[in-house]
């Protein structure tokens, strides 16, 4: 079995521990949708909507679902009534668009919709990637926590007795961040 196999099994190993984790524990899922902007049909234009494809839980940069499939984490909204327009800015408009496309199709208000999101399967070709948030690296699959961060140097992702997901990134002091 070749290093870049064993790496992969490692870390299906890792998604699969932290999936029975997370049900265990009663954690609950958000909805994974992909969003359709408007657009414009002869002489009117038809809404944003959201078509729903599953659910998922927010790990950092990472979206994985029941099955062990990872996601890169796309832009997310909370479904919500879009009310009156506040004019405050085009940005600000444009999300309570996202929101209310959310509301209308069918998510409860208040619920959180993950969109584009990019998966990421666990494969040589795709773990080379510079801007996804998974790579591998020294023979083990890491997270990239930031956009653009160096893999060297953060722990591998590994499924232990006590945690499911050890994957936290390393200080320039040696020190891990988030203990």
């Amino acid at each position: 079995m070749s290093e870049w196999s064993k790496a992969f099994e490692r870390a299906t190993h890792a998604c699969d521990k932290i999936v029975a984790t997370l049900i265990e524990a009663g954690i609950p899922q958000e909805a994974l949708a992909t969003y359709v902007p408007p657009r414009r049909a002869f002489l009117r234009t038809k809404p944003a909507k959201f078509e729903p494809t599953g659910e998922v839980w927010r790990l950092g940069t990472l979206l994985l679902d029941r099955n062990g499939h990872i996601y890169a984490a796309g832009p997310s909204t909370r479904a919500a009534e879009r009310g009156r327009p506040g004019y405050q800015s085009n940005s600000r408009e444009e999300r309570r668009e996202i929101a209310a496309a959310a509301l209308k199709a069918g998510y409860k208000a208040g619920t959180p919709v993950n969109y584009a999101a990019i998966p990421i399967p666990l494969t040589e070709e795709t773990l080379q990637a510079k801007d996804l948030p998974l790579a591998l690296s020294e023979g083990e699959v890491r997270v990239r926590w930031r956009a653009g961060a160096p893999i060297q140097g953060h722990k591998p992702c590994r499924a232990t007795s006590t945690n499911a997901w050890l994957c936290s990134p390393i200080l320039p002091s040696g020190r891990p961040a988030h203990r």
